[in-house]
C-alpha cells in the first residue's frame, strides 16, 4: 500500500513538474489550456511566475517528500491545491459556474485526498511538533 500511495505521490508532483515547466517555457501555450491570457509583458511575467511557482513548489514537495517517505513535506502542496479549490468553490457560488468548472474542482481535490492519505500514511512529525 505504501508503495502504490507514494508511486501515485511521485507521478502526480511529475504531472505538475510538467505543468511548471510548461508554465516557464511556454506560458501563453500553458495558460490557454486553464482559460488564461496575458495581457503586456507584465501578464506574460506574472503567468510565467506564479504559475511556474505554485506547480514547481508542489512538484518539489511531492517528488522530494514520496522519495524521502518524509510526509511533512506533503503539507505545502495540501495547503496549495486546498487554497485553490476552496477559492474556485468560492467563485463558483459568488460569479457563478463556467462550462467545465468541474474538472480542476476535481483535480484539486484528488490532489487534497491523495496527499492528504499520504500525510497519515507516511512517517511524519505531529503538527504542534512542527509549529510549536
Amino acid at each position: 500500500m505504501r508503495l502504490v500511495l507514494t508511486a501515485l505521490i511521485f507521478l502526480a508532483g511529475m504531472f505538475d513538474l510538467f505543468l511548471a515547466i510548461s508554465f516557464l517555457t511556454g506560458p501563453q501555450q500553458a495558460a490557454a489550456g486553464f482559460g488564461l491570457s496575458p495581457t503586456g509583458t507584465a501578464g506574460l511575467s506574472t503567468l510565467r511566475a506564479d504559475m511556474t511557482a505554485f506547480f514547481g513548489v508542489a512538484a518539489f514537495c511531492m517528488l522530494w517528500g514520496s522519495w524521502r517517505r518524509n510526509a511533512d513535506l506533503l503539507l505545502v502542496p495540501i495547503l496549495l491545491f486546498g487554497t485553490a479549490m476552496v477559492a474556485r468553490l468560492i467563485n463558483v457560488v459568488v460569479a457563478g459556474p463556467y462550462d467545465g468548472w468541474p474538472v480542476p474542482v476535481a483535480v484539486e481535490a484528488f490532489h487534497v485526498v491523495l496527499l492528504l492519505i499520504g500525510w497519515r500514511t507516511l512517517p511524519h512529525h505531529r503538527i504542534d511538533e512542527i509549529a510549536g
